[in-house]
C-alpha cells in the first residue's frame, strides 16, 4: 500500500488523474485467458499510448465469464506489467460479497493501487439508501484499499448523488464511475468533487467535464485504446490542451476524431460490444481473441462491415 486508509483520499485526488482504460481481456481459440496478449495489450496502452491507469477485470474484461482464480490472476499480471508506470484499479464486483471481499483483499496485497466495487443487485428493494450505505461500509471496514464506487443501469437502478455523497464519507471511498444522464453526474460533482473523483465512461462528454467541471479523471472505458495509435493519440494530445486550460484548441482536436467515432458507432452492432471491441483491436495490431459466453462472436458479414468502417476512419497507423 502507496497509502494509509485515512490517507487514501488526498493520495488519489493528487495521484488518480488523467486518463484511464477499461482493459479488454483475450482469449484464445480454445476460450482459455491469453496471458501473454494481455501482457502485450498492457505494454502498447502503456508505452506507445500513454495511459496513465488501466481499470481491470470489468464489464470490458468480461469478468462475469471468469474463474475467481483467472480474475485474481489477471490482477497480478496487470500490476506486474504496470510495474508502477501506471495505475490499476481492480473490479471486485460480485452479487456474492465474500466475494468480493476476498478479491479486495487480493488486489490489496497483489500491490493494486485501488478496487471499485459496482452497486448490487437488489431485488425487491424500493428505498435503497441505507441498504447501499451498509454495503459499502462493510466493504470500507474489511480493507484499507482505495475504493470507487460504481453506479450503472445494469443494476436495475441508478444510485442517487445523495445516495453516493453519503456513502463517499467513509474513509477509503476515492472516487466514482458514475454511468448516469449528465445532470445526475454535474450535482454529484457539486456535492463531493472537493473530496473524491466523480467520473463516467463517456469520452465525448470527457472534454466538457474538465472544462465545465474540474474533472482531473477519465474513468473510463475502451476508447482510450480504440481511438489512438502510436502515431495518432488525439485523446491525449486535446487532454493535455484541457488541462493547460487551453480548451479552444482542445475542441478541435478532439471534433477531429469525430470520423473514428463514427466509424465505430456504425459499425459496432449492438448485441456483441466485446467481440467489436476486440475485433477493432486486432485491426490496430492488438491482441483481441474470443469472446466467452454468454457474449456472441461477430460473424463474418459484420466483420467485413467493421474492418471497412475501420479503414476509412483517418487513423494513422
Amino acid at each position: 500500500m502507496k497509502y494509509s486508509k485515512h490517507d487514501a483520499k488526498a493520495y488519489a485526488k493528487e495521484n488518480m488523474r488523467g486518463i484511464w482504460a477499461a482493459a479488454l481481456n483475450p482469449f484464445k481459440e480454445d476460450l482459455s485467458f491469453d496471458d501473454a496478449g494481455l501482457r502485450s495489450n498492457i505494454r502498447h496502452w502503456i508505452d506507445d499510448l500513454d495511459i496513465q491507469g488501466l481499470f481491470i477485470a470489468g464489464k470490458q474484461g468480461e469478468f462475469f465469464s471468469m474463474t475467481l482464480e483467472e480474475r485474481k490472476r489477471n490482477f497480478e499480471i496487470a500490476v506486474d506489467e504496470c510495474g508502477g508506470k501506471a495505475g490499476t484499479i481492480m473490479s471486485v464486483s460480485d452479487q456474492n460479497l465474500e466475494t468480493v471481499l476476498e478479491l479486495a483483499q487480493h488486489a490489496q496485497d497483489c500491490g493494486a493501487d485501488y478496487i471499485v466495487v459496482h452497486a448490487p443487485v437488489l431485488s425487491f428493494v424500493h428505498d435503497r439508501g441505507e441498504v447501499l450505505y451498509q454495503y459499502y461500509k462493510a466493504i470500507c471496514d474489511k480493507v484499507d484499499i482505495g475504493i470507487a464506487m460504481w453506479s450503472h443501469p445494469d443494476s436495475g437502478y441508478l444510485m442517487q448523488p445523495e445516495e453516493c455523497a453519503r456513502i463517499a464519507e467513509l474513509p477509503n471511498i476515492v472516487a466514482i464511475k458514475y454511468s448516469v444522464p449528465r445532470d445526475m453526474y454535474v450535482r454529484l460533482t457539486e456535492m463531493v468533487g472537493n473530496r473524491i473523483h466523480v467520473s463516467t465512461a463517456s469520452e465525448e462528454e470527457w472534454l466538457d467535464n474538465v472544462e465545465q467541471l474540474g474533472w482531473k479523471l477519465y474513468l473510463c472505458s475502451s476508447p482510450p485504446y480504440q481511438l489512438q495509435t502510436c502515431f495518432d493519440k488525439r485523446m491525449n494530445d486535446y487532454t493535455k490542451l484541457a488541462f493547460e486550460g487551453r480548451f479552444a484548441e482542445a475542441r478541435k482536436v478532439r471534433d477531429s476524431l469525430d470520423p473514428v467515432r463514427d466509424a465505430m458507432k456504425i459499425s459496432r452492432p449492438a448485441d456483441k460490444p466485446q467481440a467489436f471491441g476486440k475485433y477493432w483491436l486486432e485491426l490496430l495490431g492488438q491482441v483481441g481473441g474470443r469472446v466467452r459466453r454468454p457474449m456472441l462472436e461477430l460473424s463474418d458479414a459484420e466483420k467485413s462491415a467493421v474492418k471497412t468502417a475501420f479503414e476509412g476512419c483517418g487513423l494513422k497507423l
